[in-house]
């Protein structure tokens, strides 16, 4: 009998990375081991490690993955449309994968992907007006947005999402049923999240104000991080 001339793909850190990606999207973040992985893979745990360091190593790098996917717009004159665009980019990959998606929210990367996309922001900023310092704080203040936006929204159940019309309705009927006048009266908005609608609106709140912070005249309290320089 002929011996099979099958061979099996090398393993790489690339390969391992989409296995990880693969498996926490399938299972949860909960479900990635360095035993798990290497199962997925058909592989022994010890040869994972001649590419990858270790779990932490592994989250990290599927985070670089998902942020290395995005499709960054290119800049235009309108630092607002620009602005809106990163923001779409960052959020429309980050649904994409929703179990991933608290990994790049939250962990801290000091270099790949993540270091040209804070460049792109700043130079959208920088572009708007805002000096070195300023564009920190107003980077730091939309990001603190759309991950607190992003957040909310990949971990909504389908009730609060508005995907499940009968709870929706318990949920109004639970509301109203507290007496309390204002609770009442905003019942039927409060038992639903519009995910795209909410985060719209509250994404055009930030660039007035940021705009407003850019107006001449504009004053806030001495020393504050924003507050224009006396000439």
């Amino acid at each position: 009998m002929k011996a099979s001339t099958r061979t099996r793909e090398p393993l790489s850190r690339e390969r391992i990375l989409a296995a990880a990606l693969r498996l926490v999207e399938q299972h949860g973040v909960e479900a990635l081991s360095m035993r798990n992985l290497a199962t997925e893979l058909g592989v022994e745990a010890m040869s994972l490690y001649n590419h990858v360091a270790n779990k932490d190593a592994v989250l990290d790098g599927i985070t670089e993955v998902v942020l290395s996917r995005m499709d960054v717009p290119p800049p235009t004159s309108d630092w607002r449309h620009d602005a809106r665009a990163l923001g779409a980019a960052f959020r429309r990959e980050a649904l994409a994968h929703p179990r991933t998606a608290p990994l790049c929210l939250t962990r801290q990367l000091q270099s790949g992907p993540s270091l040209p996309l804070t460049e792109t922001a700043l130079d959208i900023l920088r572009r708007a007006g805002f000096d070195a310092k300023g564009a920190v704080h107003a980077l730091r203040a939309l990001l603190a947005y759309l991950v607190g936006t992003l957040l909310r929204d990949v971990g909504a159940g389908p009730t609060f999402s508005g995907l499940d019309p009968a709870g929706m309705a318990e949920r109004e009927r639970v509301l109203v049923a507290t007496g309390l006048p204002r609770v009442t009266e905003s019942a039927a908005y409060l038992s639903v999240c519009r995910h795209e609608a909410e985060y719209g609106f509250g994404l055009e709140l930030m660039i007035d104000a940021l705009g407003q912070q850019l107006s001449p005249g504009y004053s806030k309290t001495p020393g504050s991080p924003s507050a224009p320089r006396e000439p």
